[in-house]
């Protein structure tokens, strides 16, 4: 069993917040850019948007695909990381670059920039988390490299959402399309030199004799692969449901604090709260896990949300404006403990069934494996932004008005009843489905190591 330096996770967890400060800002801003600045039609950029999940459908298990044949002197992932990086950054400037067009050339060239943007991180993103299983098959300290990087990605979005919008102002002294380009250049230059850091300093255990041994994979094994891997099934369908959840109820948010609480501000007292909490989770994870096991730590992953979306689709709060303030801060903060323990426990949960794949079919697959994750965190977005379009249309929102109270009572309901249900299926299908822990997860650790050694100590070919 490998033992990582503290170097290498501290190295590891830097590449995440490089790109995690990518996909923050591409996240949080750029539908705000290109309406408020741009100028661009909001059914265009939704079309926009669909069109590019359906592309990734495709991409992403071909690079896990790609990655995993990969074979250099510096393994399978460090070489796509670097790659990937430097071709993201120099689209991410191209992103938020305005360049004076209008008409079809201005909307042919964001949808270039866009569709550029998410193949570039995709080559850098699926070898990022693929790297994971191979970085050590030890437990323990599997449990602490899944929630260091998630840790610092965590801390990105937090840096993105805090100061990137006063910084777009500073950085352009009023002019927001200015400010904009500053602040990609800058972020892409971060993201860069992050990047570098983990390329560097943070290597896999497998060696070159092991990658040599290593059978190619082709396009009928990996769909063998992702059919006959039944837990890995059930992982992306947990993956699928608590990213729906997380994302539905940050992104309906700022509705359900203007219309239905009635204080649209303070829905940066319930982001605060939810981004202090996931750290207090993602940090507490290989504690919490160590004491009292994967079970129970998966089922406060889920109980924590469950209590904290009742109260939000319940909606009794204090009059009190002081104590208003403090139960919308608890309430984020116990939502988004749940999830700070969801984030640490999936991540391992996908690398145990990485493992789990060697021991039943034989094969070692890391990369197509995680780009099925990669891909069902995109379809969340896009199945969190169609639940939150096609809900406020059949409620009756009006923007900018006092809502009916069959429409109050429809805001609550999509911000705390649809993604209280999707935490409790969560919870049952783990219960009834997962059965990578206990006597199970370790024969397969067992088989693996052994399969290792072997491999090893086998001669070249």
């Amino acid at each position: 069993m490998q033992k990582l330096t503290w170097g290498a996770k501290i190295s590891y967890g830097i590449g995440a917040f490089g790109k995690d400060l990518v996909y923050a800002i591409v996240a949080t801003f750029f539908m705000f850019y290109l309406t408020d600045t741009c100028k661009i039609s909001p059914i265009f950029i939704g079309n926009l948007f669909l069109a590019a999940r359906l592309f990734d459908a495709i991409n992403d298990p071909i690079m896990g695909l790609v990655v995993d044949n990969t074979r250099t002197r510096w393994g399978r992932f460090r070489p796509w990381i670097l790659l990937g990086t430097i071709l993201n950054a120099i689209v991410l400037v191209f992103l938020f670059l305005n360049p004076g067009l209008s008409g079809t050339q201005q909307l042919v060239y964001i949808a270039t920039t866009y569709i550029l943007w998410g193949l570039t991180y995709t080559l850098m993103d699926i070898p990022f988390w693929s790297m994971i299983p191979a970085l050590t098959d030890d437990e323990k300290e599997r449990d602490t490299i899944s929630v260091i990087p998630r840790i610092f990605a965590s801390a990105a979005w937090m840096l993105i959402g805090s100061f990137g919008l006063p910084l777009v102002q500073k950085l352009g002294n009023g002019d927001q399309a200015l400010g904009f380009a500053w602040l990609g250049g800058i972020v892409a230059a971060v993201f860069l030199f992050c990047s570098i850091i983990t390329f560097t300093f943070v290597k896999d255990r497998f060696s070159i004799r092991q990658e040599q041994n290593r059978n190619r994979t082709t396009v009928r094994e990996m769909v063998r692969i992702l059919i006959k891997n039944d837990q890995v099934i059930v992982v992306l369908i947990l993956s699928l449901l608590f990213n729906i959840s997380f994302q539905l109820s940050n992104g309906f948010a700022v509705y359900y604090f203007k219309y239905v609480i009635g204080i649209q501000n303070m829905v940066s007292s319930y982001l605060l709260a939810a981004g202090i909490a996931q750290l207090c989770g993602l940090f507490g994870y290989p504690f919490f896990s160590s004491c009292f096991g994967r079970k129970t730590v998966f089922a406060a992953s889920a109980g924590f949300p469950v209590i904290g979306f009742l109260l939000l689709l319940l909606g009794v709060f204090p009059a009190n404006e002081t104590l208003l303030w403090w139960s919308i801060f608890l309430t984020g903060a116990c939502v988004n403990f749940g999830i700070g323990l969801s984030l640490g426990i999936l991540t391992v949960m996908l690398a145990d069934v990485v493992d789990y794949g060697e021991y039943k079919l034989g094969t070692r697959n890391e990369s197509i494996l995680f780009s099925t994750q990669t891909f069902v965190v995109k379809l969340a977005g896009a199945l969190s932004g169609f639940i939150t379009g096609t809900g406020l249309s059949l409620i009756g929102f009006i923007p900018d008005a006092v809502q009916t109270p069959a429409a109050t009572a429809g805001i609550r309901g999509i911000m705390g009843g649809i993604p209280m249900l999707f935490s409790v299926i969560y919870l049952i299908i783990y219960w009834k489905f997962y059965r990578l822990d206990g006597d199970l997860l370790k024969t397969v650790k067992l088989a693996c190591r052994k399969t290792g050694e072997s491999s090893a100590e086998a001669p070249a070919r």
